[in-house]
């Protein structure tokens, strides 16, 4: 059976891109008659709103987008992660460079913005250094094919470096939180913006590293602004009012006939309608 979800972080109320997502990743469950999950990522503490996430889920309602089962949440997950990391100890290595010694030694820039790690630790931390993360080997080929944006390649010594599982502070990684929640939720398909397409193989890899099942991914493009900023609220994107023309904005962005009827949204849906880029502009 299908399963899918929607994984917002609880950073603020739910904006225009956020509605995308969560409108793409319904519609796609719904059409395969699956499940719908909501999971909220709140690991990263200081970010997280009080109240936010409650106000996602009941904007995510009053638009009838109606989830099955009841909503998770990472911060009460610790237990699974913690699991993962200890199956993947054959993998992993300390690590107690700090960001200005791996910007100075770093191979490069990844395509999501951060420095490729070049392997300092790998054969133990310096003396008189302590830990400050713990890494995994990063090795291997990563192919897949997007049901939208086509196959997609990474090498991912080259192309990310050994990427971090979990911080010295106790602070899981979202790579390894996301990859333990999809396969413990039995997630089939993910349906998510593009601004994660780099990170999937990471993913992937983490997923074969744990026997893990790949589920099938289908990257939209992101929604941004004017200045080519993806829309959050660190650029100033707005709550959506949970409005029919929000609604019908959302379908327009996704390349959908408009409606104000979910379940004709629902018989029409048609991935292969969307854009085949990585962003575009929202609707103004």
């Amino acid at each position: 059976m299908y399963v899918g979800r929607f994984a917002p972080s609880p950073t603020g109320a739910l904006h225009f891109g956020s509605l995308v997502a969560a409108l793409a990743s319904w519609l796609d469950a719904r059409a395969a008659r699956g499940r719908w999950l909501v999971r909220i990522e709140d690991l990263d503490a200081p970010r997280t709103e009080a109240g936010a996430a409650d106000d996602i889920l009941r904007t995510l309602a009053r638009f009838g987008l109606e989830w099955d089962g009841t909503v998770t949440y990472q911060s009460r997950r610790l237990p699974l992660y913690r699991h993962a990391l200890e199956k993947l100890a054959p993998y992993t290595y300390s690590c107690a460079c700090t960001r200005r010694e791996i910007a100075d030694s770093s191979l490069g820039v990844a395509a999501d913005g951060a420095q490729i790690y070049p392997g300092t630790c790998r054969d133990g931390v310096a003396a008189g250094k302590s830990p400050r993360a713990l890494r995994v080997r990063a090795a291997g080929h990563v192919t897949f094919t997007d049901r939208l944006q086509g196959r997609q390649s990474q090498v991912l010594e080259r192309d990310v470096g050994d990427f971090v599982l979990y911080r010295a502070d106790g602070q899981f990684a979202y790579q390894l939180a996301v990859v333990v929640d999809d396969a413990e939720q039995g997630v089939t398909d993910v349906v998510r913006g593009a601004d994660l397409l780099d990170s999937t193989p990471r993913q992937i890899y983490l997923q074969r590293l744990l026997r893990y099942p790949q589920p099938r991914y289908l990257h939209i493009p992101a929604a941004v602004n004017a200045a080519g900023e993806k829309l959050s609220k660190q650029t100033g994107a707005r709550a959506v009012a949970s409005s029919t023309a929000d609604l019908r904005r959302a379908l327009s962005f996704l390349g959908q006939p408009e409606t104000e009827n979910l379940g004709e949204a629902v018989s029409k849906w048609n991935p292969v309608l969307i854009a085949r880029r990585r962003a575009l502009d929202a609707v103004p």
